[in-house]
């Protein structure tokens, strides 16, 4: 018996044929690309850029006799760090930046005379106002040690190194019943100061502690013997990438 196929029908065999190895083909190339899609990876090459805000409550070291702090003194920093990873996992660099600093002493160093003739006092008496502030701009340098990974910045940290410090402007006030003086630019302070500081903590919040290496005042005498103090100021700072 034959088997008789016409014309119309192979023609309709081929195309249905044709049509499904296209999408069979199509399909497989579909999945081969679906599976060679690269995977995005987290840039391990991270840096710990940072911004930083510091308050500190501010204390004056090696002060002269009867010289004290009676009320709370405050200061005030902020700036940008640069990060330099120097091991493979990143979690040791260094760092140098950028900062601003105000800092408020109130004491009982009563500053008298002009910016070139000033006269130092300590007052044991009564007074309604004595202190003096600092505006600075300031170069840290530090060492850097800390848990962190290229997944989470929240981590433990130990930063410490050496703070530059220049003088832009200072302001001194001394009041009491009979004498308002009020001092800027004053040439007894030292335009030039440095400093150790350290941090350590976890994420964002951290303590700190700058401790002055030289004097506040280069050519400050009080009855011919010189005012050395020294800068000491604890609080805590901020870290933002």
């Amino acid at each position: 018996m034959r088997l008789f196929i016409s014309k119309n029908t192979i023609q309709k065999i081929f195309l249905l044929s044709f049509f499904a190895l296209t999408n069979v083909h199509s399909y497989a190339q579909d999945t081969d690309e679906e599976e060679k899609v690269p995977l995005i990876r987290i840039d391990s090459l991270y840096r710990e850029d940072q911004f930083f805000f510091a308050f500190t409550y501010n204390t004056l070291q090696q002060k002269p006799t009867d010289l004290s702090q009676n009320k709370f003194s405050t200061g005030f920093s902020a700036g940008i760090l640069r990060d330099m990873p120097i091991n493979k996992d990143r979690t040791v660099a260094i760092a140098t930046g950028l900062g601003i600093t105000y800092n408020n002493y109130i004491q009982n160093l009563a500053i008298t005379g002009g910016s070139n003739n000033a006269v130092y006092t300590v007052n044991t008496g009564d007074y309604s106002t004595n202190k003096f502030s600092q505006l600075l701009i300031d170069v840290p340098v530090e060492f850097r040690w800390r848990t962190s990974t290229y997944e989470s910045h929240k981590f433990w940290r130990i930063y410490g190194g050496l703070k530059f410090s220049y003088l832009l402007h200072d302001r001194s006030v001394f009041t009491d019943a009979t004498t308002n003086a009020v001092i800027t630019s004053n040439k007894d302070f030292n335009k030039f100061l440095y400093g150790l500081y350290a941090s350590a903590g976890y994420n964002t919040i951290n303590v700190y502690v700058y401790y002055g290496l030289n004097s506040m005042f280069k050519t400050a005498a009080i009855a011919d013997k010189s005012i050395d103090m020294k800068a000491l100021n604890v609080g805590l700072i901020f870290y933002i990438l």
